[in-house]
């Protein structure tokens, strides 16, 4: 499966990705339209390094050492994107982290067995959405 950097021109497909995602999740509470959402991609796409694959069907953000948003559409899930994108997003680096929330617990055993290992929890007090969330880390080379 072939990744690729992600233009603006995609901005609208991602943003749908992202927006389905918050619409199909229960637990997660709608803070921003859907435009909004558009436009929070897009301004990824403009200041980090993002990922998609060659029809749009999810993206990995990474600022630095951060990954600081991956998405995949229902219709991609379990054919690998997940993890191709986060090779791409590991790629000459020595550490990434990222945070997740703690029901999300699909994206938590995604992670770990993509090598990040669980370093920090907190009550959600400091994140937008108010939910207790999971630091999660990855080091080049490290096993266990």
């Amino acid at each position: 499966m072939s990744v690729r950097r992600a233009e603006p021109g995609d901005a609208a497909a991602l943003g749908a990705v992202l927006s389905d995602w918050i619409d199909a999740t229960d637990w997660m509470p709608r803070l921003h339209s859907r435009d909004d959402d558009r436009g929070f991609v897009g301004r990824l796409i403009e200041r980090c390094d993002v990922w998609t694959d060659n029809e749009a069907r999810g993206f990995l953000a990474r600022s630095g050492q951060e990954v600081t948003a991956l998405y995949v559409a229902r219709s991609a899930r379990r054919y690998g994107l997940g993890r191709r994108l986060l090779e791409e997003a590991k790629e000459g680096q020595e550490t990434l982290s990222l945070w997740t929330f703690q029901i999300n617990a699909d994206a938590i055993r995604f992670y770990e067995r993509e090598g990040f290992r669980e370093v920090k929890r907190t009550n959600g007090a400091d994140n937008d959405e108010g939910l207790p969330d999971v630091r999660m880390m990855w080091e080049a080379g490290h096993v266990g």
